[in-house]
């Protein structure tokens, strides 16, 4: 059978034909692009005109996000900005300590005593009055361990109780277990040293929420704001997680292609390389196996992240690397050399440059044309650092979202005016990557939605209001670009995504109105009317 899809407009991303009115579908994939007549040889074809008044792209692509955007909305939300879970409830953001203390103590009153209480999206940096700790949580429950995932997921904030069940005292020598004036944990924990233990005494682990329930809830999540291919940019996937992956990721209810990013920290190094490998050869058209994730610094809002001089602007420089630099060598050497493609969480201009000195020894030992390693974030990376990158072959994910999130906090407290105007320089990526390149939420750090992070790089607009930055601007169609075929280029699956064209998957996101034609400002604010996955509407 052949379905013709009609539209106002088709907007391909194919250089070749880069609008249309028409899309012939044959067998989940595109067929013919063009007008009316664009199936006439091919034999008989119906028309489906549902979509005729609105505007079809690309399914679009979120590169690096988490499953966990699906599972997080378990727990208490305590974030500044107002959200919505998967199920489309409003969560108000709250402001001050008293409203945080007070929605987390009314969950604590309706949990059995000695249970713990999680919640998430906490930032300190937008709350007045000195540093959350243990005291603040403390007012929450001393019957209950009171555990607080901040925001950027690489800090957490737990009270007194908390750290008794973690067998944190003042003897506890773990970096990242943050201390008081008395010598005793203040209750603040920063990155995986500190966290692990945490995580694995309250039974919540953050770092890895793929179950069944997640991951059905993030391919809805997916869907509703047009995404057909989602990564997942940390799992450990083990068999019984994998097992789980493919039934969900197959059932035809599931709306979306998957991409979990296997974490390659935990084991020997030539393992985890062996592991991937064998993963790669479990891939489908609908789920995408084989590669890796590794870790350098944490989070410039947690100051974690490792700076290159000044430093930070205020605060403490804690910057915290997450991998045994050793460890980290290694694990790039043995999967470069197994063919494996690896990406690198790198939020700082110090991380950016360890990271790229390692793989310029290591492509002189093993060169490797295309395994296109991605680096993932790359916040303060200088251009520089990118034209090396090119020249290495590696590939960049700009971390779009945090522009307007963050950016107030970035201009103000982390790093100042000056690298905070040129943070996330999407312009020098257009410059030096031929606008190959992807832009990503980091969902749920911010809120899964490409065309608000494709908005946020275009204007660079923060929460206030301020412009970070107007030589770092892009172009509409080049931040498109960034959600559809650049994103499908990092992630090495621009042969089958990304553009509509003959020969590829029919997916597709049908908006409401026309990126190309609205005000940039407004770009966010486009409707999501449906996603086609495989040349069926999904649900």
């Amino acid at each position: 059978m052949i379905t013709v899809y009609s539209a106002a407009k088709v907007i391909t991303m194919d250089p070749n034909r880069p609008e249309a009115t028409h899309i012939a579908v044959r067998d989940g994939r595109v067929l013919a692009v063009g007008g009316p007549d664009c199936a006439d040889g091919w034999g008989e074809a119906t028309l489906d005109d549902r979509f005729a008044a609105h505007v079809i792209l690309p399914g679009l692509i979120e590169a690096h996000a988490h499953v966990s955007a699906g599972g997080i909305w378990d727990h208490t939300y305590c974030g500044h900005y107002a959200r919505k879970d998967p199920n489309g409830r409003l969560w108000e953001g709250v402001g001050d300590y008293d409203a945080i203390i007070a929605r987390l103590a009314q969950v604590a009153a309706e949990t059995p005593k000695g249970e713990p209480v999680i919640g998430w999206g906490l930032d300190p940096n937008f709350l007045q009055g000195r540093r959350f700790d243990k005291a603040h949580l403390d007012q929450v429950s001393t019957d209950h361990p009171v555990v607080v995932l901040h925001s950027n997921f690489h800090l957490m904030t737990t009270n007194s109780a908390a750290l008794a069940m973690a067998g944190f005292d003042a003897g506890t020598n773990i970096e990242g277990v943050m201390k008081g004036p008395d010598g005793t944990p203040n209750g603040e924990l920063q990155e995986f040293a500190a966290m692990t233990p945490m995580i694995n005494a309250s039974g919540c682990n953050f770092l890895n929420m793929a179950n069944e329930a997640s991951l059905r809830a993030y391919g809805q999540v997916a869907r509703l704001c047009g995404v057909t291919t989602v990564a997942e940019l940390l799992s450990d996937l083990p068999e019984e997680e994998v097992s789980m992956i493919e039934r969900v990721v197959h059932d035809p209810a599931f709306p979306a292609r998957y991409v979990p990013i296997m974490n390659a920290m935990v084991g020997d190094p030539e393992a985890e390389a062996a592991r991937a490998v064998a993963l790669r050869a479990r891939s489908t058209d609908k789920l995408s196996l084989g590669r890796a994730k590794l870790f350098t610094d944490g989070a410039i809002q947690g100051f974690t992240a490792k700076l290159k001089a000044p430093g930070y602007m205020t605060g403490e420089d804690n910057g915290i690397w997450n991998m045994d630099l050793d460890h980290f060598r290694r694990a790039v050497e043995a999967l470069h050399k197994a063919g494996v493609k690896t990406h690198i969480h790198t939020n700082g201009d110090a991380a950016s440059e360890m990271t790229i000195e390692v793989y310029e020894e290591v492509m002189l030992k093993y060169p490797n044309p295309d395994l296109r390693h991605t680096l993932e974030h790359v916040q303060l990376a200088g251009r520089d650092q990118f034209k090396r990158m090119k020249a290495l072959g590696l590939t960049c994910n700009i971390f779009g979202n945090h522009i307007h999130y963050f950016g107030d906090i970035h201009w103000t407290r982390t790093v100042g005016p000056d690298r905070a105007s040129r943070m996330n320089a999407c312009r020098d990526a257009v410059d030096i990557f031929d606008n190959e390149f992807a832009i990503h939420s980091d969902a749920p750090v911010t809120p899964m939605a490409p065309l608000v992070t494709a908005w946020a790089v275009v204007n660079r607009v923060t929460e206030t209001g301020r412009v970070l930055g107007t030589s770092q601007q892009i172009t509409v169609p080049q931040a498109l670009h960034c959600i559809t075929l650049g994103a499908a280029h990092v992630l090495k699956l621009d042969h089958e995504v990304g553009s509509i064209q003959t020969g590829k998957h029919a997916d597709f996101c049908v908006l409401a109105e026309d990126p190309l034609a609205v005000d940039p400002m407004a770009l966010r604010d486009i409707d999501v009317v449906a996603t086609v996955l495989g040349g069926e509407v999904t649900q």
